[in-house]
């Protein structure tokens, strides 16, 4: 079999992998539902049978967890895809999603929120307008050097990332330490606790869009790769591309984190997962990046509702589990530049 068969190949197991692991995540948690039960719920719902399950149950199955799966679904996914296309794009395998100040902007925007009693939905909308005007800074502040280039997009990324680091401590600092103070410390290390179907109408569209746009776009990362001369002998317009690039992967990861709160590691390690199993070429790695992302969230996520009684947030999880997979994988490749 050709060696392009096995790997196309990989990424449909993958993703068959993630529809079995869907399905059977909807019955994982304190309140455990058998997959006999899921099964006849969810065929209640389209065709007439005699109910033998409670109605409690029937609400987890058709309306709590899969509404949770769904988003989950998409933050893993959004970030996968963006940590892969910041790779490509800074052609640094060591670069995630939050190099952009977008993180540290959109969890500024949250703390502020939190801060002055907003709701969940002002909580929502601040932490996304404060993540854009993060990479609306790092932008213009590109824009100012003499001579961009994307080493100085990185540098002006640190700059703006240190400045809302700053007035995030500031923002905790001032907070409540017995009321305010935990809810944005929660909120900060990541949790799909509260997701809905209301987060997934919110985030949906969005996403969907940036996706599709880099997911377009791929095989001109693989372009870049040769460098901007023969980026540009070869009829690519690099700054308008990395321009789109960047747009498109930074709306999908400030709609991401403004609904889940800060997960990490994820925009690292999925990429480096992907690449092992299919290579450099874009035009594989970011759909099968946007695959495995998806699935490994919501498997830590099954970890996070059911490990213990009290649910462990995220951003815990992912970066114990990210350490030490992120480590093997750099001593098994015995390089990271």
């Amino acid at each position: 079999m050709p060696r392009n068969s096995k790997k196309t190949r990989v990424i449909w197991i993958c993703f068959f992998i993630y529809i079995i692991v869907f399905f059977i995540s909807i019955g994982i948690g304190r309140y455990y539902v058998s997959i006999e039960d899921i099964f006849k719920i969810l065929v209640s719902s389209v065709l007439p049978i005699n109910q033998t399950w409670d109605p409690a149950m029937e609400r987890v199955v058709l309306y709590i967890r899969p509404s949770r799966l769904f988003v989950g679904s998409l933050v893993g996914a959004s970030l996968g895809l963006a940590g892969a296309t910041f790779q490509g794009l800074f052609k640094n395998p060591l670069v995630s999603p939050d190099i952009l100040g977008v993180s540290s902007g959109a969890g500024f925007g949250a703390a502020a929120a939190i801060l002055l009693g907003a709701g969940a939905v002002g909580i929502q909308l601040s932490a996304l307008l404060f993540g854009l005007l993060a990479v609306a800074a790092v932008y213009l502040i590109y824009k100012a050097f003499r001579s961009p280039n994307i080493l100085m997009l990185a540098l002006a990324g640190i700059i703006v990332n240190g400045f809302f680091s700053s007035a995030l401590s500031l923002t905790k600092y001032m907070a409540d330490p017995n009321d305010t103070l935990p809810a944005i410390t929660f909120w900060l290390m990541g949790s799909l606790a509260a997701a809905d179907y209301d987060d997934l109408m919110f985030m949906i569209i969005p996403i969907l869009a940036g996706s599709f746009g880099i997911i377009f776009l791929r095989w001109k990362i693989n372009v870049l790769s040769l460098g901007d001369s023969e980026a540009k002998a070869l009829g690519v317009n690099v700054n308008r591309l990395r321009f789109l690039l960047v747009l498109f992967a930074t709306v999908i990861t400030a709609v991401s984190v403004c609904v889940s709160g800060t997960i990490g590691w994820i925009g690292l390690v999925v990429p480096h997962l992907a690449r092992a199993c299919t290579g450099d070429n874009h035009s594989r790695l970011l759909p099968f990046s946007c695959i495995l992302g998806a699935l490994l969230l919501i498997i830590l996520d099954d970890i996070s509702r059911s490990l213990t009684g009290a649910e462990i947030p995220l951003g815990i999880l992912t970066g114990i589990v990210g350490t030490p997979v992120f480590a093997l994988l750099l001593i098994r490749q015995k390089r990271i530049l």
